[in-house]
Formats: C-alpha cells, sequence, structure tokens
C-alpha cells in the first residue's frame, strides 16, 4: 500500500505516505464548496506533474553531471464542467541557462516523457514551456 486517505470533516482529507509518514492535507477549492486552504485534490494532480518532471529531469541532470538546484516550476490548472475536470495545465520550468544545447534537448525530452505526463488522459491540455533563464 502506498499510502492512507482520511476524509476528516469539512470537505478535508489526510493523506498518508505510509513509507515515511509525510502528510498532505487537501481541502475543497473556493469554486467547488470548499475554504481553499490547502491543495485541492485536482491541484495535486497538476503540482505532481510538474514535480515528476523536475524529479526525473534531475535524475537524468545526475548522469550528464548537470546541476539543476533551485530549478523550478509554476503550476497554473483550469477547470471545466459538466462533467467537472481539469482541463488544463501550464507548466512554465525555470531552469539554468548553464548547459549545452543538447543537454537542454535531453532534459525537455526527458520532462516530457515523465510517468505522470504519460499518465493524464489525452484530452487534459498540457501547455508546458522551458525557460532556460537561471
Amino acid at each position: 500500500m502506498t499510502s492512507k486517505v482520511t476524509y476528516i470533516g469539512e470537505l478535508r482529507t489526510s493523506c498518508i505516505h505510509l513509507r515515511s509518514g509525510n502528510e498532505i492535507i487537501t481541502d475543497a477549492p473556493v469554486d467547488n464548496n470548499g475554504l481553499g486552504q490547502a491543495f485541492s485534490p485536482t491541484d495535486t494532480v497538476a503540482t505532481a506533474l510538474a514535480s515528476c518532471m523536475l524529479t526525473m529531469m534531475g535524475i537524468k541532470a545526475r548522469d550528464m553531471e548537470v546541476d539543476l538546484k533551485n530549478a523550478f516550476a509554476e503550476v497554473t490548472k483550469h477547470m471545466a464542467a459538466d462533467p467537472r475536470r481539469i482541463s488544463q495545465i501550464d507548466i512554465e520550468m525555470h531552469l539554468p541557462a548553464i548547459i549545452s544545447e543538447k543537454q537542454k534537448k535531453i532534459l525537455e525530452h526527458t520532462a516530457r516523457t515523465c510517468p505522470v505526463l504519460l499518465s493524464l488522459h489525452a484530452d487534459i491540455k498540457k501547455e508546458i514551456v522551458f525557460h532556460w533563464d537561471l
């Protein structure tokens, strides 16, 4: 088992990662009857995409002896109605500029083939922009 998710009331859940004991609290968003005081479940999906991309890039960068420390992603999630669902995820990646064009291409390909991206439904539009500006 990977995690245990417990409904704690008032549209919130406690998500415990069983191996580490780390906890994530989710809250329903304001536009769906919640207080919006924590990540919503759909926020975690969009955020997981960026986290997966950076993690996979980090693995590949380490193999190439490239330091991606302090690289970051800005994530925007768009919702649609009928049925309510994630319609688009925009990710702007900010990465170190001091690497070769070949390394950039390898890292961008790695990000675009991360397991979360490949697991998301094809109907979800994914806008991914790489800024090599750090």
